[in-house]
């Protein structure tokens, strides 16, 4: 019999490519990590990894293995929900995490409203980026994320994952009062070439990077700051223009307009929340979802 937990090891070693980031994403030690890979190949009864450099890299075996990983793992979720409906133990916990701009407006009151339902769910909140959130779900270390899917990201019908569309978080060239566009009802990003950017968080900053580009421009960045806060006050203080989400709120910082994009659509960031295959009919994974679905609708 092959124990569900090796697989589960073999599969981060798989997409972490190292034993010592298998084990960070884990929550194990790198010589643990390393007897649970020996003892799977021991029960495959073939070579599952060969060193290439500094990483493994998985053999012929271990790639036909890794497939059939991934289907008996989201079978097991899959049962665990299946059992819930005939008497077993439905637990009414849940982690989830989102990027930093969802928590506000979209996990924090979801977490409110399942705290307030009944049956309770108790659900625990975690702020991560969006490769953070993928390793921690197929870590098993999270139940739901919120995430925006970048150009690396897995694709939407990776088999390790459920992922659905949740909103279009739409995003707006954001100026101080005084600037030369802020008379503007809506601006073309091209007008924007020849302005100097703030530059955001990573994760934000590539897809900034990425339109602007498909807008024939690379932008020019002299500054940076990971918080939204710390963004607006740049701007605000007349060192640079960025786009920033509308999830992000500008209250706090008065003296900025938000200047709509031209164009159809309009630039948005996608928002998915993402599960593992499988576990979306388990009890508190289903009442999270509809929590986040009604929050978005909200928006």
């Amino acid at each position: 019999m092959v124990d569900l937990g090796l697989l589960q090891t073999f599969r981060v070693l798989a997409e972490q490519g190292t034993v010592t980031a298998a084990a960070q994403a884990l929550n194990l030690s790198p010589s643990a990590v390393s007897q649970q890979l020996r003892q799977l190949s021991r029960q495959a009864g073939a070579e599952l990894l060969e060193p290439d450099g500094r990483r493994l890299r998985l053999t012929a075996a271990g790639r036909v293995l890794l497939g059939h990983a991934d289907v008996m793992c989201a079978q097991w979720e899959q049962a665990r929900a299946d059992l819930a409906q005939h008497g077993a133990s439905s637990r009414r916990m849940l982690r989830v995490a989102g990027f930093a701009t969802s928590i506000a407006p979209l996990v924090a009151p979801a977490a409110e409203d399942l705290l307030r339902a009944d049956p309770p769910t108790r659900a625990t909140v975690t702020e991560t980026d969006t490769r953070g959130s993928y390793q921690q779900l197929l870590a098993g270390r999270i139940d739901i994320a919120v995430l925006t899917p970048l150009s690396d990201s897995p694709p939407i019908d990776d088999t390790r994952f459920d992922q659905e569309h949740l909103l279009d978080d739409v995003l707006d060239l954001v100026v101080p009062e005084h600037h030369r566009l802020a008379t503007h009802d809506a601006v073309d990003l091209q007008a924007a070439e020849r302005e100097t950017w703030i530059l955001p968080h990573h994760d934000q900053g590539r897809l900034i990077n990425a339109m602007c580009l498909a807008a024939g421009f690379s932008p020019r960045t002299e500054h940076h700051a990971d918080d939204w806060q710390a963004v607006l006050a740049l701007v605000r203080h007349g060192l640079g223009v960025c786009l920033v989400p509308r999830l992000v709120p500008l209250d706090a910082h008065p003296g900025l307009v938000r200047l709509p994009l031209t164009g159809s659509p309009s630039p948005s960031r996608r928002i998915l929340t993402c599960v593992r295959r499988g576990s979306s009919g388990q009890s508190a994974i289903a009442e999270g979802l509809r929590a986040l679905r009604a929050r978005a609708t909200l928006r």
